[in-house]
């Protein structure tokens, strides 16, 4: 398992983000999967795994996380952006190169995204939920996708 990609050199987000999809999608995806298994799902049965990767080519990783209350339960892409706020990885300033997840984002993990992250942020879902081999089937879509009316104060 690789717990470190190709590193942003600092130059153009976007040309990173689009020119290397291709290197980092397959292996982000394989650590969601890896993540999802990890979930403790004993209510919904619904295990979901998120990888972060972060500027500098550091992988953390997200599995929900489910109690009895529901309203304690934490997703997995929150619980991969908390990680890596809490190892000093990223902030507003040292925003998250790409995100790959087991299962569309909710609206709630959308906006903590679009707290660390710039529109055109890249979310790498499979390809029709079809996991275990993801060399060229996956689908990439961006925050503002997904999210165009961010919350902003």
């Amino acid at each position: 398992m690789a717990d470190k990609m190709p590193e942003f050199d600092g130059k153009n987000l976007q040309a990173y983000q689009t020119d290397m999809l291709p290197v980092y999608a397959p292996e982000l995806l394989r650590q969601a999967e890896l993540a999802a298994g990890r979930a403790y799902a004993p209510y919904s049965h619904f295990s979901v795994g998120a990888a972060l990767l972060l500027a500098g080519g550091e992988i953390t990783l997200g599995c929900n996380i489910e109690n009895a209350s529901y309203g304690a339960t934490v997703c997995a892409e929150r619980v991969a952006i908390w990680s890596a706020v809490a190892k000093g990885l990223l902030s507003p300033d040292m925003p998250p190169l790409a995100l790959a997840v087991t299962a569309q984002p909710c609206a709630l993990c959308l906006q903590v995204m679009a707290e660390f992250a710039k529109p055109d942020f890249p979310i790498i879902l499979p390809a029709e939920a079809d996991f275990g081999s993801y060399e060229n089937s996956y689908q990439v879509w961006r925050l503002s996708d997904l999210l165009p009316r961010v919350f902003r104060l």
